[in-house]
């Protein structure tokens, strides 16, 4: 966004950042258990997908947007040993379960700021109701602060901007970072919204399966907003074991399916 402005919001980030995606799968993740089809049984690596997180880094600061079950996992993989913040979209259980795994890089960093809607990290101060309990002496906890966002924020000179997102009858959260937008479990994208996701380097964006759901969108919806938006380049996530990622060669060009320890540069 060199040279322009979203009036009202803060100036977008300028250096250039990665983004590390730790999940690209839904709630059961791929392989679903139990499950014989041909994507659960695949030998692609690809098609092996965790719960949809991811890891951003801009400068010297790192942010995980989402802490689903499978965080653990994902952090070693990722080599992570330092965060800065944690951003939440929503408190389904796929992306705040690993939030009780903070408390090693707690214990190294103090407390871990955590962002999000009030209503969301009103469900995630109840779910880990044991974090907060200062009874509680003795015991390993994560050492969370709670910070409610509904307006740009900064974070170790990050500039960050958040939205409403649907998610079937929820109200959840998109956030755009310089030139990413990254958008999760959504099924529709309010006008306002879709105005502060104008001239995007890269769009992260949920594409669930084919066949219609109530509460996200599928491949074909995805699609229609990838290419009503025109980001440079899109990179879908939150995919069923419907979504073989072989067939990503058939998708439009600057659009791919992201897959688990996918790593991409962003401009700002």
């Amino acid at each position: 966004m060199e040279g322009k402005r979203i009036p009202g919001v803060l100036p977008l980030l300028r250096l250039p950042m990665q983004l590390r995606f730790l999940g690209t799968g839904t709630s059961m993740g791929v392989p679903v258990i139990g499950c014989t089809c041909e994507v659960c049984t695949s030998s692609d690596p690809r098609n092996r997908r965790t719960r949809t997180s991811a890891l951003l880094r801009a400068g010297g600061t790192t942010i995980l947007i989402d802490a689903g079950p499978d965080f653990r996992a994902q952090a070693l993989a990722a080599g992570l040993q330092h965060l800065d913040a944690v951003l939440l979209t929503h408190s389904h259980f796929d992306h705040v379960a690993g939030l009780d795994d903070l408390r090693p890089l707690c214990h190294r960093r103090g407390c871990v700021p955590v962002y999000g809607a009030p209503h969301t990290l009103a469900e995630v101060r109840e779910r880990f109701a044991y974090a907060f309990d200062e009874t509680s002496a003795g015991s390993t906890r994560p050492s969370l602060d709670l910070r409610p966002v509904n307006a740009p924020f900064v974070v170790g000179g990050t500039e960050i901007l958040p939205f409403d997102i649907l998610h079937g009858t929820w109200t959840i959260t998109g956030y755009r970072v310089g030139g990413l937008g990254y958008v999760t479990d959504a099924s529709a994208i309010p006008p306002a919204s879709w105005d502060l996701l104008q001239d995007l380097d890269v769009l992260v964006l949920n594409a669930l399966r084919h066949e219609p759901h109530p509460t996200h969108f599928t491949l074909a919806q995805a699609l229609e907003v990838i290419a009503a938006l025109a980001p440079r380049r899109a990179y879908l996530v939150h995919m069923t074991h419907h979504i073989d990622h072989a067939a990503g060669r058939w998708l439009p060009p600057g659009v791919e399916f992201a897959y688990d320890g996918l790593e991409v540069t962003i401009a700002s």
